[in-house]
């Protein structure tokens, strides 16, 4: 645990310029950022993440880190610190509807399968595969060499008082912690918020998602693929290898019922299941060594701000996850919070005022909303089964294959590579 000489109240309260509750990859991030300027900042968190072993399975949360997220961790000194545990580059990524027949067979042609290689943009990969601990590790590990940031961790929090000018954050063991602004990055559950009396609307969708860490045949895949299907995606995730063992991430979306079937499974059983049910391209399957399920929501928040108080990730909106893009939603708030912070600190202002909360709330409210509606569109069109419907999206995806630079803008899109981007997202220092 680190400390800094914060500046302390007649009452032993320490101040810091920011207090940020949640240490996962979005408050970390923000952290780093902030520490990299020399802002004083507390982050608290209730757990801190073990070290990896090297020969330790690969972790069942993981995310596809596009190329601005890349960028941005790069920046703050995390990526070597990452790069040194374990990550795996996915060079292509395929998706298709699976089609059957009138005899309930499935259709092996592929002719409405849409695939996005980086070669043709001229790029070594689309993104990495990243266990979530691994990204975690490296930030926490990159905070080391910032020392106005201060680690709290493990902390168990008692109190939060936004109403406070400023916000105080009392622990359970009874030190109080003052900020001019206060970032809540403590996930979808947030705390933060609650305090804050910041309203999110939320929407469930009628699947949920079941995510397994399988064990396979012939070496690390550089593909990521994902089939709709009526019950939703079927979808495969490359894994790095470890001491000549591949491995792949599965994700399998279907109605909570089907889930919790899935769940109750042998190992055997389900392998069995996922062979019989996957498209072929899925590689072969030797063993099972983790799953978990959960539910899909939509939320996102009425205001990302009050005075004093701001929110990021999760704790701001969650999105369906079936084109991976919540962490990378996460990371880009972080940038743009981060770049907004340090313009404002530079010039004076009082970082948790509403006019520099607004800047914030102006650069990403509309961003994450897009992508919310785009998963919201993709999530309706395939779950209808209307054969007008079917046929008018399969021919879709048919032309769109054919359509190079129709293909190479969502690759640039989906890659962070295009529209506004924070400083950070392509390679400019604050």
């Amino acid at each position: 645990m680190k400390r800094t000489d914060a500046s302390r109240h007649s009452d032993d309260q320490q101040h810091y310029d920011v207090l940020i509750v949640g240490g996962g990859m979005v408050g970390a991030t923000i952290a780093c950022g902030l520490g990299q300027q020399g802002i004083r900042v507390a982050v608290f968190d209730h757990t801190e993440p073990s070290p990896l072993s090297a020969d330790a399975l690969p972790e069942l949360r993981v995310s596809a880190l596009s190329t601005a997220s890349e960028e941005i961790l790069r920046q703050l000194g995390a990526w070597p610190h990452m790069q040194s545990m374990r990550m795996t580059p996915y060079r292509r990524m395929a998706v298709w509807e699976k089609l059957h027949s009138p005899f309930g067979k499935e259709i092996s042609s592929r002719t409405n399968r849409v695939v996005f290689d980086a070669k043709q943009i001229n790029h070594s990969q689309l993104g990495f595969i990243v266990e979530n601990r691994v990204t975690q590790l490296g930030l926490l590990e990159a905070i080391k060499s910032y020392p106005s940031v201060s680690l709290f961790c493990p902390a168990s929090i008692q109190k939060i008082h936004t109403s406070a000018v400023p916000p105080v954050i009392e622990l359970s063991d009874g030190r109080r912690f003052s900020g001019d602004l206060l970032v809540g990055a403590d996930g979808a559950n947030s705390r933060v918020r609650q305090a804050a009396g910041l309203a999110m609307e939320q929407r469930d969708y009628e699947q949920q998602c079941l995510v397994a860490t399988v064990e396979i045949t012939g070496g690390c895949q550089d593909i990521t693929w994902q089939a709709f299907t009526p019950t939703g995606p079927e979808a495969f995730l490359p894994l790095p290898d470890i001491n000549g063992r591949s491995f792949g991430s599965i994700v399998w979306y279907n109605h909570p019922e089907k889930i919790r079937q899935l769940l109750a499974l042998s190992g055997e059983a389900f392998i069995k299941e996922l062979k019989t049910t996957f498209p072929a391209e899925l590689p072969e399957v030797i063993q099972l060594h983790e799953r978990g399920a959960f539910p899909i929501a939509r939320r996102h928040v009425a205001e990302y701000f009050c005075p004093g108080v701001v929110l990021a990730g999760d704790a701001a909106h969650t999105i369906n996850p079936l084109a991976g893009q919540g962490v990378n939603l996460g990371l880009q708030d972080a940038a743009w919070l981060i770049e907004i912070l340090v313009e404002a600190y530079r010039a004076g202002e009082n970082l948790g005022s509403l006019e520099v909360l607004t800047q914030y709330e102006k650069a990403r409210r509309r961003d994450n909303a897009l992508m919310m509606n785009t998963m919201d569109a993709f999530y309706h069109v395939f779950s209808n089964q209307s054969k007008p419907l079917q046929l008018l999206r399969n021919v879709g995806l048919t032309i769109a294959g054919k359509l190079s630079p129709a293909v190479n803008q969502v690759m640039k899109y989906a890659m962070g590579l295009s529209g506004k981007q924070p400083k950070l997202a392509i390679g400019k220092k604050i």
